[in-house]
């Protein structure tokens, strides 16, 4: 998530969105993988339509102050599930922590590599010495090296340029020529309505192999724990209820989150729903093991473990 992203939602308090269930229940705590935004909306309607309290949970949502948190929280048992990306699942995992893929809120990816119309870039041959605005090294400098041998360029045909995450501001600003770790729903949409044409490139069209943007993760030694399935469905019901009437949760999210009631949060909405996963449980096991295969050859990971090493699937 970018810089610009996080500025728009950071009006969005960092504290505990607890639902109405039974007192004597413990509290099931989901830390988010950043402030709240419509890539949650499922959860969120879950919430709104009581399918939490009606599973006999205590749902605690909460927004953390650094991305990179919750997975370590539920790994130190001190959270129940964490949302996070399926790149950072492999990450964590080859360093240990005891985390597995439990469900599956967007099972494509969003990411972009995106220029603006004006540089002159049209395509990724173009993009050859040029600066690329990145903002996680060792990661996005893999994707970006991946994208350019597509087309027979290489890193070196390049300038790299680590811009912090404000990755709309060193566009328009020209600090750099492009900007690789946009959403397709939501940077895309921010340089839009600022005014201005973005040429967008996707990685899964130029080698990449395509992930699933934002997984839940769960602490291997609690995948028997009742509360999970019961969670997940409960966030199944969420998502149907969101495709059936995404205009009415739409109005029960901006009455909750009044700071988000703007026309990009909206246009992310909307944009978002066909995003989701229509079976959060639903594990994609050649996705897992391609994406793992990719991830060990770049020398992102040093183990190349069995799928269920990182992955399983719990039963409904």
């Amino acid at each position: 998530m970018s810089l610009s992203r996080r500025s728009v939602l950071a009006a969005t308090a960092a504290l505990p969105f607890a639902t109405q269930a039974r007192a004597d229940t413990p509290n099931f705590t989901v830390l988010l993988d950043w402030f709240v935004n419509p890539d949650h909306a499922p959860i969120f309607v879950a919430k709104y339509i009581g399918a939490f309290a009606a599973a006999g949970l205590n749902v605690d949502i909460i927004a953390p102050t650094d991305p990179d948190i919750p997975p370590r929280m539920v790994a130190a048992k001190k959270a129940d599930i964490a949302l996070s990306y399926q790149t950072q699942l492999y990450l964590l995992c080859d360093q240990g922590l005891p985390l597995r893929r439990t469900g599956t809120l967007i099972n494509q990816p969003l990411n972009t590599l995106m220029a603006l119309g004006t540089t002159g870039i049209h395509k990724i041959a173009d993009l050859k010495g040029r600066k690329i605005g990145y903002s996680v090294a060792g990661v996005e400098d893999v994707l970006i090296g991946t994208m350019l041998g597509s087309v027979g360029l290489t890193l070196q045909d390049v300038t790299l340029v680590n811009v912090n995450f404000n990755l709309v501001t060193a566009l328009i600003s020209k600090e750099v020529d492009a900007v690789i770790g946009g959403y397709r729903n939501f940077e895309e949409n921010e340089l839009k309505e600022k005014g201005f044409n973005p040429v967008v490139f996707l990685p899964e069209d130029y080698g990449v192999p395509p992930s699933d943007e934002l997984i839940m993760m769960s602490n291997a030694g609690a995948l028997n724990d009742p509360r999970l399935p019961k969670f997940l469905t409960a966030v199944k019901k969420g998502c149907d209820a969101l495709r059936k009437d995404p205009h009415g949760m739409w109005e029960k999210f901006i009455a909750d989150q009044t700071s988000l009631n703007d026309t990009l949060n909206k246009t992310a909405w909307f944009q978002s729903v066909p995003y989701f996963a229509a079976n959060l449980f639903y594990l994609d096991v050649k996705r897992y093991s391609t994406y793992r295969d990719f991830m060990f050859a770049k020398g992102l990971i040093k183990h190349k473990g069995d799928v269920s090493a990182y992955a399983v699937t719990i039963p409904a």
